[in-house]
């Protein structure tokens, strides 16, 4: 009995009910798909790893002796040691005018890589005996369209040779593939490569030696340790430092990338479900309210407390049903395409959307918790109220003048706005929940839309402020900085800002991160150095400047000093004061004055690279003379990492926006329509009193819209203080040291989350209104014992 009367009363609640139960799986959408990108990413990841045993520590050197490997192997901890050769090669793609990069390995002849084996996609392994063959990645071949047989150009330690693509590969090493020196995947411009080890020892002048190698470890054993045991025997031969796999730059990503999907599945949902919870709280405290004649009747009938409470939470735990399927298939459909914006970013040899039951009896679990958490005191209130009390009509509310009327402006306030401020002063507690659920809605409209303008700001300060070379040039090995005399009779070329790259540990206390540090001269106009009010940063002439993002990892502040120790040439560490701290949006970089940087590393005038400024309409005839150049060992063209920018964590982030914004919408709609119900259910036989003695319809409806439209307003500026302080706890979430996000809201934002509040208070008047106009008097008016 009680069960069909549950259902009756859910069907007088419908329209409410729905649009809770659409709030609450916009958030179990959310986790769901979070979860399910989650596990997908991180399981493909885990078995990858294993399956193609990739490698935990890795260091690169000039060039090693291949007996040296034996003494790799007795290192304590070392399991495996695999050598091989490493080099990056210009390429000269068909259809393509500006140079692409390729990272060429070598792979043995005759058996699989020891460590970061191949997956083979299509076509063959490489035939020791044809030494022009090689296996390309798969993102490269895709990106260029190229088929089995097709021949590139390449710049091969200054000699031009064709090369034929006879299998396509995937490596768990690169399962994302960014060119050194970038931040970002640009799959035209840069590809790896797999070559018969003979054919690279012979084209790099390698025989009997090598140039990069890979370890892994035994199981427990201590990885600093192990590190410094390799850093020590290859330091004669010119290591720059062994770094194990947090530091290896694809799986940073991926990391960065997990963790960020666990920020996600703990923030939006706790919002959106938290929502839902104060929704059921405001619905279900209303129909107790109603129904305490039938709770008295059913307490004198023999039912229990347990009984009633029970009855009152299925109520929610229906509701919450509702919205945990419907969640759970949108979250599921949301979690496909999330995966295949994955897919086409990460390679893996598989990668398919994983929804493992944990998740979805955790989504349930989620939704029936904060249903029964928000459903909890009107529940007691039930369960504890006596029936001869109950047998009465709930007492009145205390009248008497309003704040208006205590001090003296009354006479200067229409009637109809004193019933209002009186209606809204004598239920202090439901005018501030509706004014908070209302501010929730603004505050998760502005979470869903603050990205696009923290993405417009990030092109404009990292592209456009900072960045404003064309094009970026970085040679094989440092040369003299007469070079840059040669770029600048390069055809298109109209400046030239000189750097120079030194790879270095930089130290403070017990916090350290392996780091590139770059020598730019002090007013340089192609790259720039900015502050956090976008002002230019001038190099001082000793000292070194830290991005914010490395200092605050390092916990060193301005004036303090780090100790730097360079991992090239004579190896010399010094002490260094901080004279700076940079505002940038990726990456942990740090900077000297190129001439101090030199003078630290007691060489002549020596330059890694340079920025140029070029003119469009000579790229061509410029890209066509790079090619030629042996020298020149990475190009990188500023619009391919704007692209790249905007075809990954772009995309990535507007998508999210897309659907939280979508969610915002419903939230919205559901608290303000919710408001608007209750209100009208609380005041029906208020406001069919008004309509007997005389006062209008439109007068009636202005009495309850205005009500809600004081309401709304008032919600709007506290929910632009809770949306800032949300976008304030996502960017810290998504803080990582490869990109951040800046806590940046346009007042686009503010206007946006209003407008869309405002209509939706709007819409759920004009329903509202509908009800008003088909209020029966005489059946409002009759008592309900």
């Amino acid at each position: 009995m009680l069960d069909r009367k549950l259902l009756r009363d859910l069907g007088q609640i419908k329209s409410q009910a729905f649009a809770i139960a659409l709030v609450m799986a916009a958030g179990v959408a959310m986790f769901i798909m979070a979860l399910s990108a989650l596990f997908s990413l991180s399981g493909s990841q885990r078995d990858y790893y294993v399956r193609y045993r990739f490698a935990e520590i890795f260091a690169t050197a000039k060039r090693v002796p291949l007996n040296l490997v034996a003494r790799l192997e007795e290192i304590p901890g070392v399991a495996r040691v695999y050598p091989r050769i490493v080099a990056q090669v210009s390429l000269d793609v068909p259809g393509m005018n500006e140079p692409a990069m390729g990272r060429f390995i070598s792979v043995p002849d005759h058996v699989r890589p020891a460590l970061n084996d191949l997956y083979l996609i299509r076509g063959r392994m490489l035939d020791p005996d044809r030494p022009q063959e090689v296996l390309a990645s798969k993102s490269f071949v895709e990106a260029h369209q190229l088929e089995l047989g097709s021949t590139i150009r390449g710049i091969i330690n200054g000699k031009q040779q064709d090369l034929t693509v006879v299998g396509v590969a995937l490596t768990p090493e690169y399962i994302i593939q960014i060119q050194p020196g970038s931040l970002l995947p640009d799959h035209r411009r840069f590809g790896v490569f797999w070559m018969n080890e003979r054919q690279m020892a012979a084209a790099f002048e390698m025989s009997g030696a090598f140039n990069d190698v890979s370890f892994l470890m035994e199981r427990g054993a201590n990885e600093q340790r192990v590190i410094g045991h390799i850093d020590r025997l290859l330091e004669p031969y010119g290591c720059t430092g062994a770094y194990g796999r947090a530091q290896q730059t694809s799986h940073a990503y991926i990391s960065d990338e997990i963790r960020q999907l666990s920020t996600m599945a703990l923030i939006a949902p706790t919002i959106f479900l938290g929502v839902a919870a104060f929704l059921l709280n405001v619905v279900l405290a209303r129909v107790v309210g109603l129904q305490r004649e039938q709770i008295a009747a059913l307490k004198a009938f023999g039912y229990s407390k347990s009984a009633i409470g029970w009855h009152y939470l299925k109520m929610v735990l229906l509701i919450a049903l509702v919205g945990a399927v419907l969640g759970t298939l949108f979250g599921y459909w949301l979690a496909r395409g999330l995966t295949r914006i994955y897919s086409e970013l990460y390679q893996f040899p598989t990668f398919e959307v994983m929804m493992p039951p944990r998740v979805v009896l955790g989504a349930l679990t989620v939704s029936f918790a904060a249903a029964s958490l928000g459903a909890l005191a009107a529940v007691r209130r039930a369960v504890s109220l006596p029936p001869a009390e109950a047998m009465r009509p709930e007492p009145p509310p205390k009248y008497g003048p309003t704040l208006i009327e205590r001090i003296g402006l009354a006479r200067f306030v229409p009637q109809i706005a004193r019933m209002i401020l009186r209606q809204i002063e004598r239920k202090p507690i439901k005018s501030l929940t509706a004014i908070l659920g209302v501010a929730m809605s603004v505050a998760i409209l502005m979470l869903g839309s603050f990205s696009l303008d923290a993405i417009r700001y990030i092109i404009n300060f990292q592209f456009r402020l900072a960045q404003r070379q064309q094009v970026t040039v970085s040679f094989v090995e440092p040369t003299s900085s007469t070079a840059r005399f040669d770029l600048q009779q390069l055809p298109g070329v109209t400046q030239v800002q000189p750097f120079r790259a030194v790879a270095t540990n930089i130290r403070h206390g017990h916090r350290w991160r392996r780091v590139a540090v770059m020598g730019l001269d002090g007013e340089g106009e192609m790259f720039r150095l900015l502050n956090i009010d976008e002002q230019p940063f001038v190099l001082p002439e000793e000292g070194i400047v830290l991005n914010d993002k490395l200092a605050q990892i390092l916990g060193v502040t301005l004036g303090e000093s780090v100790t730097l120790s360079v991992l090239e040439g004579s190896r010399p560490i010094r002490d260094l004061i901080v004279t700076g701290i940079i505002t940038e949006y990726g990456g942990v970089n740090a900077y000297m004055n190129r001439r101090a940087l030199q003078r630290l590393m007691n060489e002549s005038e020596l330059i890694s690279g340079a920025f140029l400024g070029t003119e469009a309409d000579v790229e061509p005839s410029l890209f066509a003379r790079l090619k030629q150049i042996p020298q020149v060992g990475g190009v990188m063209l500023k619009r391919a990492m704007l692209q790249s920018f905007e075809d990954t964590i772009a995309e990535n982030i507007l998508m999210m926006r897309t659907f939280n914004i979508l969610f915002s919408i419903v939230i919205a709609v559901g608290v303000v329509y919710n408001s608007a119900r209750i209100s009208l259910a609380e005041q029906s036989r208020e406001l069919a009193t008004l309509r007997v003695i005389g006062f209008t319809q439109y007068e009636v409806s202005l009495i309850l819209l205005g009500e809600l439209a004081i309401l709304t307003f008032a919600a709007i500026p506290l929910g632009w203080l809770i949306g800032y302080g949300l976008a304030a706890i996502l960017v810290t979430g998504l803080d990582t040291e490869i990109y951040r996000i800046p806590l940046i809201i346009e007042r686009t934002t503010y206007g946006f989350a209003a407008l869309v509040v405002v209509v939706a208070s709007g819409l759920s008047g004009w329903v509202v209104l509908q009800r008003i106009r088909q209020l029966d008097l005489i059946a409002v008016l009759k008592t309900r014992e």
